[in-house]
């Protein structure tokens, strides 16, 4: 399977879990996410009371410099262990 089909399989099935993962989870999902679709952080840090945006934008910027292959790879690893540990 080639690596772009596989990375948008793992997507799709990572929205279907039993369960929620936790915040740190999420986070590397997102940031993963990101950097294989869109790749090196591209936007200005949110204000420090969104905290929400803040937790997203550091998720991203820890995989700057990260490679659209090796960021898709991770994301399908990553979403694999979630989708072993809380099924879909």
């Amino acid at each position: 399977m080639a690596l772009q089909a596989e990375f948008d399989k793992a997507a799709e099935e990572v929205r279907k879990l039993k369960a929620r993962p936790d915040d740190g989870e999420l986070r590397d999902l997102y940031g993963l996410y990101k950097q294989a679709t869109i790749g090196d952080i591209n936007i200005e840090c949110p204000g420090m009371l969104d905290l929400k945006g803040k937790a997203k934008w550091e998720a991203w910027n820890l995989q700057k410099g990260l490679s659209t292959e090796d960021a898709m790879t991770a994301y399908i690893s990553k979403a694999k262990e979630l989708i072993e540990k809380y099924g879909i």
